[in-house]
Protein backbone atom coordinates (compact mmCIF):
# COMPACT_ATOMS: atom_id res chain seq x y z
CA UNK A 1 0.00 0.00 0.00
CA UNK A 2 1.12 3.19 -1.41
CA UNK A 3 0.39 6.49 0.80
CA UNK A 4 0.64 10.10 -1.01
CA UNK A 5 0.23 13.65 -0.50
CA UNK A 6 -1.43 15.82 -3.02
CA UNK A 7 -2.35 19.15 -3.39
CA UNK A 8 -5.31 20.84 -1.62
CA UNK A 9 -5.53 17.83 1.47
CA UNK A 10 -6.21 15.52 -0.87
CA UNK A 11 -4.56 11.73 0.12
CA UNK A 12 -4.01 9.31 -2.39
CA UNK A 13 -4.21 5.38 -1.41
CA UNK A 14 -2.76 2.98 -3.62
CA UNK A 15 -4.22 -0.71 -2.22
CA UNK A 16 -2.85 -3.52 -4.21
CA UNK A 17 -3.59 -7.23 -3.12
CA UNK A 18 -6.30 -9.32 -0.73
CA UNK A 19 -8.10 -6.92 2.07
CA UNK A 20 -9.41 -9.26 4.34
CA UNK A 21 -9.61 -9.23 8.37
CA UNK A 22 -6.55 -9.88 8.60
CA UNK A 23 -5.37 -7.24 6.07
CA UNK A 24 -7.54 -4.47 6.10
CA UNK A 25 -6.62 -2.87 9.17
CA UNK A 26 -3.16 -2.12 6.98
CA UNK A 27 -5.72 0.72 5.05
CA UNK A 28 -7.35 2.10 7.94
CA UNK A 29 -3.92 2.56 9.99
CA UNK A 30 -2.95 4.68 6.77
CA UNK A 31 -6.32 6.70 7.10
CA UNK A 32 -5.73 7.07 10.90
CA UNK A 33 -2.02 7.87 10.52
CA UNK A 34 -0.83 10.14 7.37
CA UNK A 35 -3.67 10.92 5.72
CA UNK A 36 -5.25 11.50 9.10
CA UNK A 37 -6.32 15.23 8.49
CA UNK A 38 -7.46 14.46 4.87
CA UNK A 39 -10.00 16.52 3.50
CA UNK A 40 -10.61 13.73 0.56
CA UNK A 41 -9.27 10.21 0.90
CA UNK A 42 -8.59 8.84 -2.90
CA UNK A 43 -8.37 5.39 -2.60
CA UNK A 44 -6.91 3.27 -5.63
CA UNK A 45 -8.36 0.52 -5.82
CA UNK A 46 -7.39 -1.03 -9.21
CA UNK A 47 -4.55 -3.67 -7.83
CA UNK A 48 -7.06 -4.84 -5.43
CA UNK A 49 -7.06 -8.54 -6.23
CA UNK A 50 -10.04 -9.70 -3.37
CA UNK A 51 -11.57 -7.90 -0.50
CA UNK A 52 -14.19 -9.09 1.49
CA UNK A 53 -16.75 -7.71 4.29
CA UNK A 54 -14.30 -6.21 6.24
CA UNK A 55 -12.26 -4.53 3.82
CA UNK A 56 -15.79 -2.77 2.67
CA UNK A 57 -16.76 -2.15 6.19
CA UNK A 58 -13.38 0.10 6.71
CA UNK A 59 -14.42 1.93 3.08
CA UNK A 60 -17.89 3.32 4.88
CA UNK A 61 -16.07 3.97 8.34
CA UNK A 62 -13.95 5.98 6.34
CA UNK A 63 -16.73 7.63 3.79
CA UNK A 64 -18.86 8.52 7.39
CA UNK A 65 -15.77 10.71 8.70
CA UNK A 66 -14.79 12.88 5.29
CA UNK A 67 -15.33 12.20 1.32
CA UNK A 68 -14.05 9.29 -0.11
CA UNK A 69 -13.51 8.44 -3.98
CA UNK A 70 -12.95 5.28 -4.91
CA UNK A 71 -10.10 5.83 -8.20
CA UNK A 72 -11.03 2.68 -10.27
CA UNK A 73 -11.91 1.18 -12.77
CA UNK A 74 -13.13 -0.89 -9.94
CA UNK A 75 -11.68 -4.96 -10.41
CA UNK A 76 -14.57 -7.79 -10.67
CA UNK A 77 -14.86 -8.83 -7.38
CA UNK A 78 -15.00 -5.80 -5.65
CA UNK A 79 -17.86 -4.22 -8.14
CA UNK A 80 -19.82 -7.59 -7.28
CA UNK A 81 -19.31 -6.98 -3.50
CA UNK A 82 -20.55 -3.39 -3.35
CA UNK A 83 -23.19 -3.82 -6.08
CA UNK A 84 -24.24 -7.09 -3.59
CA UNK A 85 -24.08 -4.78 -0.72
CA UNK A 86 -26.23 -2.03 -2.12
CA UNK A 87 -23.19 0.49 -1.28
CA UNK A 88 -22.23 1.07 -4.25
CA UNK A 89 -24.29 3.96 -4.44
CA UNK A 90 -22.57 5.68 -1.55
CA UNK A 91 -19.29 5.48 -3.39
CA UNK A 92 -18.11 8.16 -6.07
CA UNK A 93 -16.00 6.18 -8.20
CA UNK A 94 -13.99 7.19 -11.09
CA UNK A 95 -11.92 5.53 -13.57
CA UNK A 96 -8.18 6.52 -14.11
CA UNK A 97 -6.98 9.47 -11.84
CA UNK A 98 -9.25 10.29 -10.05
CA UNK A 99 -10.56 14.44 -9.72
CA UNK A 100 -9.91 16.36 -6.62
CA UNK A 101 -13.96 16.95 -5.46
Amino acid sequence: MTVKAEPDGVWRIVCAGEFDLDTTGKLEAACQGEAAGARLLVIDVTGVAFADSSFLNVLIRLRNTRPVVLAGPLPHQLERLLEMTGARALFTIRDGQAPEA
